[in-house]
């Protein structure tokens, strides 16, 4: 064992340790730009979780002239904020949807700092603001999780389950099945800790974690994207989310980056297809071969 590695082991403990559930969370304070850079409408908004931790959203209204078709709440993942997250929903105003997204605490202009129980009280500020904001009563409400945002909202959901009937679909995209697994992952990919992959993996709290809460959802139609080249969660984590999901579900397999999904617009087709009609949609169609969800893994 090198000295480097001799002096670079306790702290990295020292980090797992201390840091508890702050490990899943990589919160970028400030915003660098605001959708009036690439020609979206917006408004700011402020919402107050129930702890008085005042949270920072933007509302993204459908284009003018378009007709509403429904309103999406975006929960990002777990690095930047909103604005650097903004490729995951700015297409969705010009085809009649608007978007609530959300910067957890700590992120962006929220107070705070990103941890656990917590966060899930922004999620709730989110639902509470969203059900009484006059332009989304009577449309279809959708919620879209990226990355570690859908695995807080599949936690989140099945402990809310008022919340979770009052939506019209739920879409995931690059989500980590066990955070614990990707934790584990992503130590295995650096010299200096793969021989320790596995116990400072098992610091990472767990219990959380989609795959122990998605079997809950029952009833809402769910799309599960993921990326068969994703290096940060891998392809497994979507599979594993989708078996262990009660139909109806679908299942659909991409190429690109971590949650790069709708830089692609045959995925943002998929999509809104899907929320056409989220309870006829059963099958997509596969653009490249990939591994059948339906195997075990």
């Amino acid at each position: 064992m090198t000295r480097s590695l001799l002096h670079t082991l306790p702290l990295l403990l020292v980090i797992l340790l201390s840091g508890c559930s702050r490990l899943l969370f990589y919160p970028e304070p400030g915003l660098p730009f605001t959708p009036e850079r690439v020609g979206l409408a917006y408004r700011d908004v402020e919402l107050t979780a129930a702890d008085g931790t005042r949270l920072h959203a933007w509302w993204l209204p459908a284009k003018s002239g378009v007709a509403v078709r429904g309103t999406v709440l975006h929960l990002h993942g777990n690095g930047g904020n909103i604005a650097s997250h903004l490729g995951g929903s700015w297409w969705l105003p010009e085809q009649g949807y608007q978007v609530l997204l959300l910067d957890y605490r700590g992120y962006g202009l929220s107070e705070g700092t990103p941890e656990l129980p917590e966060l899930y009280q922004d999620i709730e500020a989110a639902f509470a603001w969203l059900e009484r904001a006059p332009d989304v009563r009577g449309k279809p409400l959708v919620l879209l999780g990226q990355s570690i945002g859908g695995a807080l909202a599949v936690h989140y959901l099945a402990e809310n389950p008022r919340r979770y009937r009052a939506l019209e679909a739920l879409v995931l995209d690059g989500v980590p099945a066990s955070y614990r697994d990707v934790a584990r992952h992503a130590l295995s990919g650096a010299w200096l800790t793969w021989p320790l992959q596995v116990p400072l993996s098992w610091l990472v709290p767990d219990g959380d974690s989609a795959i122990r809460s998605i079997h809950r959802l029952e009833g809402v139609p769910l799309l599960v994207y993921h990326s068969a080249e994703d290096q940060v969660v891998p392809l497994s984590n979507g599979v594993r989310l989708y078996q262990a999901a009660p139909p109806p579900r679908a299942f659909q397999p991409t190429r690109g980056g971590h949650v790069q999904t709708f830089a692609e617009p045959a995925w943002r087709e998929v999509m809104l297809h899907f929320l056409d009609d989220p309870k006829g949609f059963i099958d997509l169609q596969r653009l490249a071969e990939l591994p059948n969800p339906e195997s075990p893994q």
